[in-house]
């Protein structure tokens, strides 16, 4: 609020006096036409013209709405990143790229605009960080909703004896396309199609196609046998689920994506235990003693099982970025906020790896406590959350 003046205040408000030591109560709109005033005061946007912001606010304050140019959305999905606590590749925030697509108010021109970003995004391997941003909600309310939780996303299938083919955390999501008509291959990674709502149109899921689809086989440096595993992932996770908050508006329906650090694909995708869970097999294919524990057979499995994915996507011209680097990226990026007078919130259990997190630097230190209402953001309605660049 540094950069309020008091004739800006939302109608209705007052400025807080140092005597009162909680702040006034907004209503939504009031708490909007703040964000509002803070996001055009920012110095990302100085260079626009005063009278900028004061229409916008007028326009906000009367229809409770206002129409952003690509610039400020631009500008604004680049701050939310900036902004976002939990994710450990703010480094790159600058790089965002948008795609426009207010424009996209049927199910299958949202669709179009999904495959659209993973072109882009998936640019032959050359990984580029892209923000879809889609339609406002409507006057009436009713918004247009991506409910897949990314764009591409592997099927669980349940089977008859309690066991999952797949990946078991989609397997609601499998039952309930499976029950719209939907059906798969019956692979471990079959990718699932997109779930897209949209006011009146019934709920409908699209195929993914499958050139927009970039997938790596799992192999290892050193050991042969690891393809025969038959693992694969996808190059691109793009989360689909979040809205985006920037200025007083909130976009409901923003695919984002950046690139995997290793060990989301390498320590949680393939070993969690309610993932793949992998770390048994390849243990056992190493021939290491699972007697006890204490033996570090799980740690010794993460590790060889890390390296094939990092070898995998090195040699399928795909950038992922390990977990050692991207912390030293993440250190470096705050070195150069505190530089530019900033605070970088942070945090801290969401910053640091799976695996080896103490040999990492961002294990070492203290952050800014972590501000989940700091606006622009990128802002989850999953109950699962998830980093918005490594998914």
């Amino acid at each position: 609020m540094d950069f309020v003046r008091q004739d800006e205040l939302p109608i209705g408000s007052t400025p807080a006096s140092p005597l009162v030591s909680s702040p006034p109560v907004l209503t939504d709109l009031q708490r909007r036409e703040l964000e509002c005033v803070e996001f055009f005061d920012s110095p990302e946007l100085s260079h626009l013209p005063t009278s900028r912001r004061r229409d916008v606010l007028r326009e906000l304050h009367r229809t409770g709405t206002y129409r952003q140019t690509a610039e400020e959305i631009l500008i604004g999905a680049k701050l939310a990143w900036r902004n976002h606590a939990r994710c450990v590749g703010r480094a790159h925030w600058r790089t965002l790229k948008l795609l426009d697509a207010r424009g996209a108010v049927t199910a299958a021109a949202l669709a179009e605009a999904c495959w659209e970003h993973l072109r882009v995004s998936t640019n032959g391997g050359a990984l580029q960080s892209v923000v879809t941003v889609g339609p406002l909600p409507r006057e009436d309310g009713q918004e247009y909703r991506i409910l897949s939780p990314q764009l591409i996303r592997y099927a669980g299938y349940l089977r008859d004896d309690g066991t999952i083919l797949g990946d078991p955390w989609h397997v609601d999501l499998t039952a309930q396309v499976t029950a719209m008509g939907w059906k798969g291959a019956g692979t471990p990674f079959d990718v699932l199609p997109v779930l897209i709502s949209v006011p009146d149109e019934p709920l409908q899921y699209f195929d993914v196609p499958t050139d927009v689809v970039l997938e790596v086989d799992i192999e290892h440096p050193d050991y042969p046998w690891f393809a025969d595993l038959g693992l694969k992932w996808h190059a691109v996770p793009a989360v689909a689920d979040m809205d985006l908050d920037i200025g007083g508006i909130r976009y409901p329906c923003t695919p984002f994506s950046g690139w995997y650090v290793s060990t989301e694909v390498g320590a949680r995708n393939f070993s969690d235990t309610d993932r793949y869970n992998m770390l048994p097999t390849v243990a056992q294919h190493l021939g290491l003693d699972m007697s006890t524990d204490r033996t570090l057979w799980k740690d010794r499995a993460l590790v060889e099982l890390n390296r094939a994915v990092i070898h995998s996507y090195r040699k399928a011209g795909v950038i992922m970025v390990d977990h050692h680097t991207v912390a030293k990226q993440f250190i470096d990026h705050i070195a150069r906020e505190d530089k530019a007078g900033r605070t970088c919130p942070t945090d801290w259990s969401w910053v640091n790896p799976p695996m080896s997190s103490s040999l990492t630097p961002t294990f070492h230190r203290l952050y800014d406590e972590p501000d989940l209402d700091i606006r622009p953001n990128f802002v989850t309605k999953a109950k699962k959350g998830v980093c918005p660049i490594t998914g």
